[in-house]
Formats: C-alpha cells, sequence, structure tokens
C-alpha cells in the first residue's frame, strides 16, 4: 500500500510550539523493524532530525513497516516539515548504506492535533498499536516504542494505560 501525496495545511506554517502525529511508511511496507539493530539505527538519524530542528518526540512505535511519531516543536522556530525532510533523509541515507535497501515510501502521514486531550488519545493510539496488530499482549513487552522525552513508565501514568486495561486477553 502506497501512501499518497499529503495536501499541507495551505494557511499554516508547521512553525512553533504545536504539536503533530507523524505516520512514515518503509518502501514497499517492508518489514525492516523487526531487530533492534535496524531499529536504533533509524531512531539515532530522527533524533539527530529533532535535535536540528528543536522538536520533541513524546512518543514513537516502529513497527514490523511504519513508524508512528508524536512530535512537539520546542520554540517558536521548530520547523515540523523541515524535521520531517531531515528525519527521512538522514534516516534513508544512512539505512541504505549500512542495510543496502531503500528505507521510506516518498509521502507521509502528518497531521497537526489542536488540543491537548488530541495528544494523549494520539499517544494512546501509539502506544496501543503493537497490541491491536497482536505483536505482543501487553504494551510493556514491545520493545520499539517509547520516547526521547519520557521514561515508559512516565508515558503510560501520563495516558492512564498504568492500570493494565490495555492489556489483551
Amino acid at each position: 500500500m502506497l501512501t499518497a501525496k499529503p495536501e499541507h495545511l495551505a494557511a499554516f506554517d508547521y512553525l512553533g510550539l504545536h504539536q503533530y502525529f507523524l505516520t512514515f511508511c518503509t518502501y514497499e511496507r517492508a518489514r525492516l523493524f523487526v531487530t533492534a539493530d535496524a531499529v536504533d539505527f533509524v531512531r539515532t538519524q530522527i533524533d539527530r532530525a529533532a535535535a536540528e530542528e528543536d522538536i520533541a518526540v513524546l512518543a514513537y512505535c516502529y513497527m514490523p513497516d511504519h513508524v508512528h511519531l508524536l512530535a512537539e516543536g520546542k520554540a517558536d522556530d521548530s520547523d515540523c516539515l523541515r524535521f520531517i525532510a531531515r528525519a527521512k533523509q538522514f534516516s534513508g541515507f544512512h539505512y541504505k548504506a549500512k542495510f543496502r535497501c531503500r528505507l521510506w515510501q516518498r509521502y507521509s502521514y502528518e497531521h497537526t492535533l489542536r488540543a491537548e486531550e488530541q495528544a494523549v488519545s494520539v499517544a494512546r493510539y501509539i502506544v496501543e498499536n503493537p497490541v491491536r496488530a497482536r505483536l505482543v499482549k501487553r504494551v510493556d513487552d514491545y520493545p520499539y516504542l517509547g520516547s526521547s522525552e519520557y521514561t515508559l513508565e512516565q508515558m503510560l501514568d501520563a495516558i492512564q494505560l498504568r492500570d493494565g486495561w490495555y492489556r489483551s486477553g
């Protein structure tokens, strides 16, 4: 499944203290994020781009063929579109050099969040993704999710998943 070319909001500059729900799909939906080596390698490059653009990655989840990010601008000049471009460019270039295959589809999904409650819902969606996909029974068991800003325990407390209701049968 290919991601169609996204339409950016015409009257929005993607600069500043905003939150975004981002999804990057692997090229031809290849299952590339199934080892810690590959995930850590890509995450390092995405974190590099986030640091350069003053973006916080509040939550992430590397599924086998895509990654979800909850990102937040930390300064008035934080540029989400430049973060997306750099994150995909840095990780794609270095991934191809190391693993000898293309990493990303050309386009990605991006959604600007408009309310604090929406950010909590998006974080919950991101964190629960491996359980919904039946990769694990408990969020705590999935090795490729977390935050660049918080511990997993802090994240689960903040999005009210610590109670255990997210555990599937």
